[in-house]
């Protein structure tokens, strides 16, 4: 049988990889720094590889996962873009970026901790979100 903690665990991790995805492609057109682009770009395509797994698992479980409530969603593309107007730097871009990834890691963990009952597979996967959240974070701690 399977827990319903973990098609739980698997839709916060979906919803966490759509939010992250977003947010990249919200601010990649202002990144002037190619190796920054390059770091986030490669974040993203880590976010995409590890959201087949996801999705192949909701599948499984016959869930379509989770997407971002619209106004929350909204403010954060209303976030970025007026501190993007106010100073479109570099110094910005990772500001947003740190700010999303500490709130997607203090989530995931919380998840983590309410959604005990989830299996191991799903577990292992919200690990390594947090993990690529966390190391986005230290990479880009030069360009604050």
């Amino acid at each position: 049988m399977i827990e319903p903690d973990t098609i739980k665990l698997l839709r916060e991790c979906d919803l966490g990889i759509k939010m992250g995805v977003s947010a990249i492609e919200d601010v990649l057109d202002y990144v002037k720094d190619d190796h920054f682009r390059t770091l986030l770009l490669d974040c993203k395509k880590k976010h995409e590889t590890l959201k087949e797994e996801i999705v192949e698992l909701l599948h499984n479980y016959q869930d379509e996962g989770k997407n971002p409530n619209p106004m929350v969603k909204g403010m954060s593309w209303v976030k970025t873009n007026a501190k993007l107007r106010m100073k479109e730097s570099d110094n910005t871009i990772a500001d947003l970026i740190t700010d999303g990834c500490n709130t997607g890691v203090k989530s995931l963990n919380r998840y983590l901790n309410q959604y005990k009952a989830a299996d191991e597979v799903t577990k292992d996967i919200t690990k390594r979100l947090i993990h690529i959240e966390e190391r986005l974070t230290t990479t880009i701690r030069g360009y604050l």
